[in-house]
């Protein structure tokens, strides 16, 4: 997280709604010789405290929760690179503006059974998204197929203790200069710039 606290303002609710609307990102904890990372899918609890998701069963994140560890969901938004030009003010540098939120707890594993309540759950939540397209739900497989799908895949959750975001956006500058750079943004590098110049015009309190 950014040691500015001038980005790290913003309320927690945003900081869950945020996640819980992404839905993806990169689980990471300790490893027995490096750190591990895994990128996937979740679901969040509307307070932030429980999430839920999946790996496979051969991804050694599994076997390093064999017991309950300490781990961390970093999930990510818009980036993008701000040239100092764009202040149109002297003595400016280079700097790369950033959403991403940290969402830290004990990581453990869950009872084989709650997988196909987790999965209906995540599936839903990205269906309905593509509406008006009927959603695709787990009833469509045949019986035998998604068992035989689901033993690759298990179950696990963590208790969230701590949400911590760092919303970069220029908030450091006056607002006509952060506006500015906010005009240039789609023309740089990073991902989804048009979001972060929106954002950038309407920093989050």
């Amino acid at each position: 997280m950014h040691p500015n606290p001038t980005f790290r303002k913003t309320a927690q609710a945003r900081n869950i709604a945020f996640a819980q609307e992404r839905g993806f990102g990169v689980l990471t904890l300790n490893g027995p010789e490096m750190p591990l990372a895994a990128h996937i899918p979740f679901t969040l609890s509307p307070d932030g405290s429980h999430l839920e998701a999946h790996v496979l069963r051969s991804n050694p994140v599994w076997t390093a929760i064999e017991n309950p560890q300490k781990a961390r969901m970093i999930v990510s938004g818009p980036d993008g690179y701000i040239s100092p030009d764009w202040y149109e003010v002297p003595d400016q540098v280079p700097t790369w503006n950033y959403i991403a939120v940290h969402l830290t707890g004990t990581l453990h594993r869950l009872p084989s059974e709650a997988l196909t309540p987790h999965s209906a759950e995540l599936s839903a939540k990205f269906e309905e998204r593509l509406a008006p397209k009927k959603p695709w739900t787990l009833d469509k497989m045949t019986p035998e197929v998604l068992t035989r799908m689901q033993r690759m895949i298990v179950p696990i959750a963590m208790e969230v203790e701590d949400i911590d975001g760092t919303w970069k956006l220029n908030q450091n500058k006056d607002d006509e200069v952060r506006l500015r750079a906010a005009k240039k943004v789609q023309t740089t590098s990073g991902q989804e710039l048009a979001a972060l110049a929106t954002l950038m015009k309407n920093p989050p309190e």
